[in-house]
């Protein structure tokens, strides 16, 4: 059976209206890691896409692509999805970038207090619609309130095979913790609860309910 060549998105994104100060989010990056991990240990071939983060990268990748804008990761991925035959879309990408990025930075005294912005491409949107016969797309949908709901909405409007719903900001799980709790849904209505439990975890039981449902178990 071919190698499953699997484009994992990792991380946040920044988008600087200045040398020094930009608009981001707190993402670790350690699910989109713990993704990458479990699916190499599965015999993957693995591409990663990675904002900034603080992390080493697993062995044995096909590739590493660091990042740091969404317009960055969007060519990134854009590229690469075509070749590949499992997306993961993991990265926390910022919806929103400075309309105008200054040559250096401003002055305090200088600043205003507001920023004009602009929305950046929704990434998983724009390569999920022509995603090909066999090929799998899953998107992560981080919410706080109403997650199931919004959740499955994205996952209808974004063409996605899987969508990940998680809550963020509570204590002990989600950004910038080792632990998570999740919720996996389908098109198909099927629902699948991850229970409070280490990403690296989580990360494995996403990989083996890819592959199940790529019928490549």
């Amino acid at each position: 059976m071919p190698q499953i060549r699997l484009l994992v998105s990792a991380g946040p994104t920044r988008e600087h209206f200045d040398p020094v100060r930009f608009i981001s989010n707190p993402s670790s990056g350690r699910m989109g890691y713990a993704i990458a991990t479990a699916a190499l240990r599965a015999g993957m071939s693995v591409s990663l896409v990675s904002g900034p983060v603080a992390i080493d990268a697993p062995a044995g990748l096909a590739e590493l692509l660091p990042v740091t804008s969404a317009a960055e990761m969007l060519e990134a991925i854009d590229s690469r999805f075509d070749a590949c035959d499992v997306l993961v879309m993991s990265a926390a990408v910022s919806d929103y970038r400075p309309v105008r990025r200054m040559e250096h930075k401003v002055k305090k005294d200088a600043l205003s207090l507001s920023v004009e912005m602009e929305p950046t491409v929704d990434i998983l949107r724009h390569v999920a619609a022509r995603k090909r016969p066999g090929q799998y797309v899953v998107g992560f949908a981080a919410e706080t309130q109403d997650v199931e709901a919004y959740a499955i909405g994205k996952m209808r409007a974004k063409n996605c095979d899987m969508m990940v719903a998680n809550r963020v900001g509570l204590p002990g799980s989600g950004f910038e913790s080792r632990d998570n709790s999740v919720v996996l849904l389908w098109p198909d209505g099927g629902r699948e609860e991850s229970g409070t439990a280490g990403k690296d975890e989580i990360a494995a039981m996403i990989v083996e309910r890819i592959v199940r449902r790529m019928g490549r178990a």
